[in-house]
C-alpha cells in the first residue's frame, strides 16, 4: 500500500538530499500495510517529486521522540517542539530507499486527486505509477547519492 504525503518543499528536499531521515507527523495512518510514501511538495512547488520506503514508524511523547531521532531529524530542536507543541504523542517515519523523480508530476492530471491536508491512501490504480526516470546510485545513506541533474526543473 502507498500513501501520498504533503510535505513542505524545504523538508521534502532535505529528505531527498539525505539530510532528513525522519518525516514527523502529529497523526499517522490507521492502516498497517503502508510500505511506500509518494512525496507531494506543497506550495509553491505543488508536485509529486519522489517517493520513499518506510523503514519503521516510531511513536512516543515528543521529548522521547526527539531523543531517538535528533541525530537525523533534518530540522531544528525548536522547529520540532513547535510542531509537536499541542500533542501528547508524535510519530516519526524513518525514510529508506528514497527516489527523486526527474520529472515531477501534478496530482490532478496524473492521479485525479487534490492535495491532501496530511496524507491520502492511494488505490491500486494510482499506486501502480511508473518510477518516472529516477536514477538512484546508492541506498546508504538513504538518499545522499541520488543523481538529480535537473533539480531546478522541479521549480518550474
Amino acid at each position: 500500500m502507498r500513501v501520498l504525503l504533503s510535505i513542505k518543499p524545504e523538508f521534502a528536499f532535505r529528505i531527498f538530499k539525505g539530510l532528513k531521515r525522519y518525516e514527523y507527523r502529529r497523526a499517522i495512518f490507521k492502516r498497517t500495510d503502508v510500505e511506500r510514501v509518494l512525496v507531494y511538495a506543497s506550495s509553491p512547488i505543488q508536485k509529486v517529486i519522489g517517493e520513499f520506503e518506510i523503514d519503521t514508524i516510531l511513536s512516543g511523547e515528543p521529548v522521547s521522540l526527539w531523543q531517538k531521532t535528533k541525530a537525523h531529524a533534518g530540522i531544528s530542536r525548536e522547529s520540532f517542539f513547535d510542531y509537536f507543541a499541542d500533542v501528547d504523542t508524535g510519530y516519526a517515519i524513518r525514510v529508506k530507499n528514497c527516489q527523486m523523480y526527474e520529472r515531477p508530476f501534478g496530482l490532478m492530471e496524473s492521479l485525479g486527486v487534490s492535495p491532501p491536508q496530511s496524507f491520502l491512501y492511494l488505490n491500486s490504480t494510482q499506486a501502480d505509477l511508473p518510477t518516472r526516470g529516477c536514477k538512484q546510485l546508492s541506498k546508504d545513506p538513504p538518499c545522499a547519492n541520488i543523481r538529480c541533474n535537473n533539480i531546478t526543473s522541479v521549480l518550474r
